[in-house]
């Protein structure tokens, strides 16, 4: 069977990156191809997704309506307009980090480039793994690029002599570079610059001790699993670091995750009638599409958007975007009737238990929804 025109896009797009990642990871590597490689995988990426969900990605004439075209065919829309369309908040730091390298990838000057590497290697960074979410959120864990990456040797990080190098090279940058990436950022809020979906930095400590049959080259450690003295001792480390080898692993799986109870009570606590896991929850799950049934053969098979499945767990967890996307489907007593077929239950007025981390809200008055539906 043919393969779908979306695939082979997305085949490009994967090859690029994976020639950008060799690019920077190798000794010999070439900035500027590592630039227009990844230019190009987030291009053909976001113009798999367009063709998958019927969206059109072509630029047409304002006034006729009709495409616009080169050597006769439809213009695509170039990778800035794209961005745009995927990530419409302009604050977002996911379009902020591509949209930095969309302005680096013309003013590479080639004695420059190990430099700029090096200044710019935490959002480069960011840059790939932006990349690798985009694409399995979107298609799924079958096209990760996971499997095929692996962290890079670096001697930079191990010697005094590194180091110095390290600040040598970034202090020879010509002024418009520095300027770029300086002016780019000046606009551009404190805590977006801090986010890791905008520059990822991480301090590379060695292990010492016995190893354990459990132990990586690279382990990952979430701030959220130290201790308050072990988290303020990494953050101290980390503040007053001077040395740049930055990574980023994996987003953390669960991180402002949702159980299905807690879906239930932020739900009710924002529509007038009475919302619970059973039934209208699972029922919305099931005929929208955001997870497989209990029984899938492939329990990953979910709308990321919404739903993530955990498998130390065995069981699944929605994003606040789930508890939205429910208020706007059903968050009426008309729309509720349209979806569901039936009359919603009027809230009782009681006093809320609700779950840790879910506010507590007042109950409607049960006679005034009443005359609502009536």
């Amino acid at each position: 069977m043919a393969k779908a025109r979306w695939h082979h896009m997305l085949m490009e797009s994967q090859r690029h990156a994976l020639k950008a990642v060799d690019e920077w990871n190798c000794s010999s590597g070439n900035y500027s191809d590592f630039l227009t490689h990844m230019h190009k995988a987030w291009h053909y990426l976001l113009h798999a997704e367009f063709y998958k969900d019927k969206i059109e990605y072509h630029y047409t004439d304002p006034k006729t309506g009709k495409y616009q075209l080169i050597d006769g065919e439809p213009k695509a829309w170039d990778l800035e307009r794209c961005l745009r369309q995927r990530y419409p908040n302009s604050a977002d730091p996911v379009r902020l980090n591509a949209e930095l390298f969309v302005a680096l990838r013309n003013k590479v000057e080639h004695r420059y480039e190990h430099g700029l590497k090096i200044v710019t290697g935490g959002k480069a960074q960011a840059l790939v793994m932006n990349y690798e979410q985009e694409l399995v959120s979107h298609f799924g864990l079958a096209y990760s690029l996971a499997e095929r990456l692996r962290f890079p040797v670096s001697l930079q990080a191990l010697t005094a002599e590194g180091r110095e190098q390290i600040r040598m090279a970034a202090a020879k940058l010509p002024k418009p570079t520095r300027d770029l990436v300086a002016k780019f950022e000046a606009a551009i809020d404190p805590g977006v610059r801090d986010d890791v979906k905008y520059d990822y930095r991480v301090r590379l400590v060695p292990i010492i001790g016995s190893k354990t049959d459990a132990d990586l080259a690279i382990n990952f450690v979430r701030l959220d699993e130290l201790s308050d003295d072990e988290r303020r001792i990494m953050v101290e480390a980390g503040r007053h670091g001077t040395v740049i080898v930055r990574d980023r692993h994996v987003e953390v799986a669960d991180k402002d995750k949702l159980l299905p109870r807690q879906v239930a009570f932020q739900v009710e606590a924002l529509v007038p009638f009475e919302f619970h896991v059973q039934p209208e929850h699972t029922e919305m799950w099931r005929r929208l599409g955001v997870r497989p049934p209990t029984s899938s053969a492939d329990p990953y098979d979910t709308d990321a958007r919404y739903c993530v499945y955990n498998e130390t767990f065995k069981s699944y967890a929605y994003t606040p975007a789930w508890v939205s996307r429910i208020v706007k489907e059903i968050g009426t007593v008309v729309k509720y009737r349209a979806f569901f077929e039936r009359e919603p239950r009027p809230k009782k007025v009681t006093e809320l238990t609700t779950p840790a981390g879910v506010p507590a809200q007042a109950s409607i008055d049960e006679q005034a929804l009443r005359d609502k539906i009536a």
